[in-house]
């Protein structure tokens, strides 16, 4: 068995509601400097060793992510 991870973010010309409230709570909070947040997904699977990375991809494309507005990228452990 192997583990894979699945990061989906918001692609970047996409708005981002929920990191903006995150960026605009964070100095309430006494935390200074951040000026950007972006918030996404991710995803750990537990393969089998005859899983391609084909497959993965289409997992992730066609189950994980929006394409539409969402970006991914697959990483085996």
């Amino acid at each position: 068995m192997a583990r894979v991870v699945v990061d989906v973010m918001p692609k970047a010309e996409i708005l981002d509601p929920q990191g903006q409230a995150i960026v605009g709570a964070l100095p309430r909070l006494g935390f200074a400097g951040i000026s950007d947040v972006r918030q996404g997904k991710r995803f750990e699977l537990e393969v089998g060793d005859d899983v391609d990375d084909a497959t993965l991809e289409s997992i992730a494309e066609t189950f994980l992510a929006n394409t539409v507005i969402e970006e991914w990228k697959v990483t085996r452990l």
